[in-house]
């Protein structure tokens, strides 16, 4: 069966959870990603694009890659900047909440074995890029959903800033998302390369990735 993109223009803008999670989890099934606009909630999109508005730009910092003895910064690759969502705010913590009752579904209906959640907001300054990669590497790391939320209102075509999300390796053209608000795409993290394109004006998003465990006796997972 051809795998269809999940997109639902003129969507109920207060779809019900559960309705997100059974979709999300049915495309991730069949195809391994979803972008479903104006998916979450209003009130709790609303919330998150006040709360991140107004944060302190000077707790934002440089975006790197790897961990720990791995990680670097690279201004070839990526230039954006994130600030770590740890649920000491209120919006924060909802925010997690809600990140915590997807992986509960996901677990429930997919046996994914997900075990805890990272989450940052990220900040694209106008002409801010990230080059095309994957979010994991495949059998080498632990993290197994990744989440894109956005938080741009009135986004136009010509501000650029897509999301370029690649099937395979072997993909050249991609899936084009532009990041408006509301938006949310969600793929398997070691399945799909993707890239952020440069835009003409700032732009606002949440990341996040679910992972499984791999703590041992000497080592905390997710190390920082």
């Amino acid at each position: 069966m051809q795998s269809q993109q999940i997109v639902a223009p003129g969507a109920e803008p207060e779809i019900t959870s559960l309705h997100l999670f059974d979709q999300i989890s049915d495309a991730l099934l069949t195809q391994g990603f979803a972008v479903i606009p104006d998916a979450l909630p209003t009130q709790m999109t609303s919330e998150l694009y006040r709360y991140y508005r107004q944060l302190n730009a000077t707790i934002f910092e440089e975006a790197g890659i790897g961990r720990k003895q791995h990680y670097h910064q690279n201004g070839r690759i990526r230039t954006d900047k994130v600030c770590w969502i740890d649920g000491t705010s209120e919006t924060g913590r909802l925010w997690l909440d809600w990140l915590e009752m997807l992986k509960v579904h996901l677990n429930r209906r997919l046996f994914l074995g997900l075990f805890s959640i990272e989450s940052h907001f990220a900040y694209y300054q106008k002409g801010d890029f990230y080059k095309r990669h994957l979010d994991a590497f495949r059998g080498e790391s632990n993290r197994v959903v990744s989440l894109v939320t956005y938080l741009n209102p009135d986004w136009a075509d010509s501000d650029g800033g897509e999301l370029i999300l690649y099937r395979d390796d072997n993909d050249k053209s991609g899936i084009k998302v532009l990041p408006r608000l509301g938006t949310l795409v969600i793929f398997l993290s070691e399945e799909f390369p993707h890239e952020v394109r440069p835009a003409s004006k700032d732009r606002f998003s949440v990341a996040s990735w679910f992972r499984i465990n791999t703590s041992t006796a000497d080592k905390i997972d997710p190390p920082r």
